[in-house]
C-alpha cells in the first residue's frame, strides 16, 4: 500500500511549469539580446523540453475511445506468438496437439478476461490486477504481480524485435538483427511519447491490417488445402492422418503450452488500457465480448489452417525450439505454396506491421505497469511522473532500456535468445493469469461482505464462482504439465528446466521479499498481511458510487437514442447507422 507521503503526492494538484526555461529569458538587461535565429532555436528547444518533462502532479489522460479499446482487444497484441512460435508448436507435437493446446489455453485465458473484466470495468486503473491484488488481497500480491507483469512485457520487447529481424531477413540478410532493432525502436518510441490517443489510433489501424490479413490467410489457406487452387494440389487431411496429428506423446503436448501462453500473452491488455479509456464501464464489457471471437478466429482457425497446409516435419516451420535456426513465417509459406508468390512480399510486410503493433503494445503495457507500481509506492517515485500530456516518460525510458536487450541476440543467436525470452514470458503470463482467479474470488467475497449490490457492477461474470475456481485449477495443472515436459524432454537439458521454473522462482522471491519487508521494515504484524474483508477499498477509482449505476446507464441510453435519431436521416445507410451506434 502507498505511504501517506505518496498518497499526498498522488492527490496533489498538477505542478506548474516553470516560466524560467533556459534560452528564453534574460535576467541581465545589460547583456545583448540573442539573434532571432538563436531565439527561435531556444524557444523550440524549451518547448520540446516542456513537452517531454515529466512532473509529479500530472495524471494520465482518458484519450482512448471505445473503438480503440475494441480493436486492441481484437487484434492489438497479435504478433510474434501466432506468426512465428505457432510453427514451433506444430513441429514439436504435431498439428492435432498444437490445436488442442491452443484451444485449452484459449478457454483458460477467456475465463481470465471475464473475471478481470468484471473488476476493471468498475475500477479502471492502469495497474489493473496489480492494483486489485494489493487492494483486494494483500500488498505483497500486488507488488509481485506488478513487477512480474512489468518484466513479462519488458522482455517481450526484445523478443518482438527479434521476430521483426526474422521477418526482414526474408528479403535480405545484409543487416544484422540489432540494426533492424534500432530502425524499429525509434518510431515506436516516438509514437509512445506523443499521446495515449496516438497509441490508440495507431493500434486501431495496425490491428485492422492484421485482422484483414488473417481472415484472408484463413480463406486462402483452406481453399489451397481443399485443392481449390489450380496447379497447386493441397494436402487435404493428410497432415492429420497416419499418426501425424499427435507426435511425441504427452510430454511434447505439454511443451506446446508455452508457445500458446506466449501467443495469448497480452489478451489481458484491455484491463490495463481501461485506465486511459473514455467510459470504461461501457467499452470494457464490449472489448471482453470481442475477445471470444479473437480467440476462435485469430488463434484456433489460424493454427488449424497452418496444420492442414504444412506437415509437422517440414523444414519451413520455425525450429527455434530445437536450435538457433529461424525461417520465414508459416503464414508466408502457405501463401507461396498456394501460388501467391508475388503476394508473399505483401504478406511478409503485413507480418512486419503486426510485429510493430505488438512492440507498440509492449512499450505501452510495460510503461503503464511501472507507472502504477511507482504510484502505489512499489517502485521509485520518479517512474510515477508523467508529462503535461499524460505520458509517463521515465517509465518509457526504462522500457527503451530493456529494448536494447535485443543486441544480445547477436551474441547468442536469434533462435536461442528468442526461445529463452519466450519461456520466461510464457510462464510469467501463466502465473499472472492464475493469480487473477484468486483475486476475483477475494473481490466478490469482499463485495458481498460489505453488503454491496451486484447490480452496481457494470459487467458481471457468469457462472461465478466456477470460472475463477476453474482458472486456478487449470492454471495449476498446466504449470505441472510444463514441469513434467521439461524433465521428460529428450535429450534432457537442464536449461529447459531452469527456463520453466525461473518464472515461478521470481514470483516466490518477490512475494516473500515484500512480506519480509512488511514485517521487518514497515513493522506490520503478519496477522494483517491479508486485507480484512471489511477494510477492502471498494470506493477509490470506482466509475460510480453505490446505487448510481442505473441512473448513469439510463442517461447514456437516452443520449445514445438521441444520437441515433439525429443520425437516422435520408441518405444514411443502415450500415452507417449501425457504425455510429457501435462507435458511440
Amino acid at each position: 500500500m502507498a505511504s501517506p507521503e505518496e498518497k499526498t503526492a498522488a492527490s496533489s494538484s498538477r505542478s506548474s511549469i516553470s516560466k524560467h526555461e533556459p534560452g528564453t529569458d534574460n535576467d541581465n538587461g545589460d547583456l545583448p539580446k540573442p539573434s532571432n535565429h538563436n531565439s527561435r532555436s531556444g524557444t523550440a528547444v524549451s518547448r520540446l523540453w516542456r513537452a517531454l518533462r515529466a512532473e509529479k502532479g500530472n495524471e494520465t489522460q482518458r484519450g482512448m475511445q471505445s473503438r480503440h479499446l475494441m480493436m486492441i482487444a481484437i487484434g492489438g497484441t497479435i504478433g510474434t506468438g501466432i506468426f512465428l512460435s505457432a510453427g514451433s508448436a506444430i513441429a514439436l507435437a504435431g498439428p492435432g496437439s498444437a490445436l488442442l493446446s491452443y484451444f485449452v489455453v484459449g478457454l483458460f485465458v477467456y475465463t481470465v478476461v471475464i473475471a478481470l473484466g468484471e473488476m476493471s470495468s468498475m475500477y479502471p486503473v492502469s495497474g489493473a490486477f496489480s492494483v486489485f491484488g494489493a487492494r483486494f488481497v494483500s500488498p505483497a500480491l500486488g507488488f509481485t504481480l506488478g513487477w512480474n507483469y512489468w518484466l513479462q512485457w519488458s522482455l517481450s520487447i526484445p523478443s518482438e524485435l527479434t521476430a521483426a529481424a526474422v521477418i526482414l531477413q526474408y528479403w535480405t540478410d545484409a543487416l544484422q538483427p540489432w540494426h533492424w532493432a534500432i530502425v524499429i525502436i525509434v518510431p515506436i518510441f516516438a509514437i509512445q511519447l506523443i499521446h495515449v490517443r496516438v497509441y490508440g489510433e495507431s493500434e486501431y489501424w495496425f490491428a485492422m491490417i492484421k485482422v484483414v490479413m488473417i481472415i484472408f490467410f484463413i480463406i486462402v489457406g483452406l481453399i489451397f488445402d481443399w485443392g481449390g487452387v489450380k496447379g497447386h494440389p493441397g494436402p487435404g487431411l493428410s497432415n492429420f492422418q497416419n499418426g501425424q496429428a499427435f507426435i511425441g506423446g504427452f510430454a511434447a503436448f505439454a511443451q506446446t503450452f508455452v508457445y500458446a501462453f506466449y501467443s495469448f500473452g497480452g489478451i489481458e491488455l484491455v484491463a490495463v488500457a481501461a485506465g486511459e479509456s473514455a467510459k470504461p464501464y461501457k467499452s470494457v464489457p464490449r472489448a471482453i465480448k470481442a475477445t471470444f471471437f479473437r480467440i476462435i478466429l485469430f488463434y484456433i482457425l489460424t493454427i488449424l489452417t497452418i496444420g492442414l497446409c504444412i506437415n509437422h516435419a517440414d523444414d519451413t516451420l520455425l525450429t527455434a525450439a530445437f536450435d538457433s535456426d529461424v525461417a520465414a513465417s508459416p503464414i508466408t509459406v502457405v501463401f507461396v505454396r498456394a501460388g501467391f508468390g508475388a503476394a508473399a512480399h505483401v504478406v511478409n510486410a503485413v507480418l512486419l506491421t503486426a510485429v510493430l503493433s505488438a512492440t507498440n503494445s509492449c512499450f505501452y503495457a510495460s510503461s503503464r505497469m511501472l507507472l502504477s507500481l511507482a504510484r502505489s509506492g512499489h517502485a521509485p517515485r520518479v517512474f510515477g511522473w508523467v508529462n503535461s500530456r499524460g505520458v509517463p516518460v521515465p517509465a518509457l525510458m526504462m522500457a527503451l532500456a530493456f529494448a536494447c536487450l535485443t543486441f544480445l541476440t547477436t551474441i547468442w543467436g536469434e533462435g536461442v535468445a528468442f526461445t529463452w525470452l519466450l519461456n520466461i514470458t510464457g510462464i510469467s503470463a501463466l502465473l499472472v493469469w492464475t493469480s487473477i482467479g484468486a483475486i476475483s474470488i477475494r473481490f466478490r467475497t469482499a463485495y458481498k461482505a460489505q453488503g454491496r449490490s451486484l447490480k452496481d457492477l457494470p459487467y458481471r461474470q457468469p457462472l461465478y464462482p466456477l470460472l475463477p475456481i476453474g482458472v486456478i485449477i487449470l492454471g495449476t495443472l498446466m504449470f505441472v504439465a510444463q514441469g513434467y515436459a521439461a524433465v521428460r524432454q529428450e535429450p534432457f537439458e537442464a536449461r529447459n528446466v531452469v527456463a520453466t521454473y525461473i518464472g515461478v522462482a521470481l514470483y516466490i522471491i518477490l512475494y516473500t521479499g515484500y512480506t519480509l519487508y512488511e514485517k521487518y521494515v514497515l513493522r506490520r504484524p503478519l496477522s494483517s498481511h491479508f486485507v480484512p474483508l471489511q477494510e477492502v477499498d471498494l470506493d477509490t477509482d470506482a466509475v460510480w458510487a453505490p446505487g448510481e449505476g442505473e441512473s448513469i446507464r439510463a442517461a447514456d441510453r437516452k443520449a445514445r437514442k438521441e444520437r441515433i435519431q439525429a443520425s437516422d436521416r435520408p441518405g444514411l445507410t443502415r450500415v452507417g447507422v449501425w457504425v455510429r451506434r457501435y462507435v458511440n
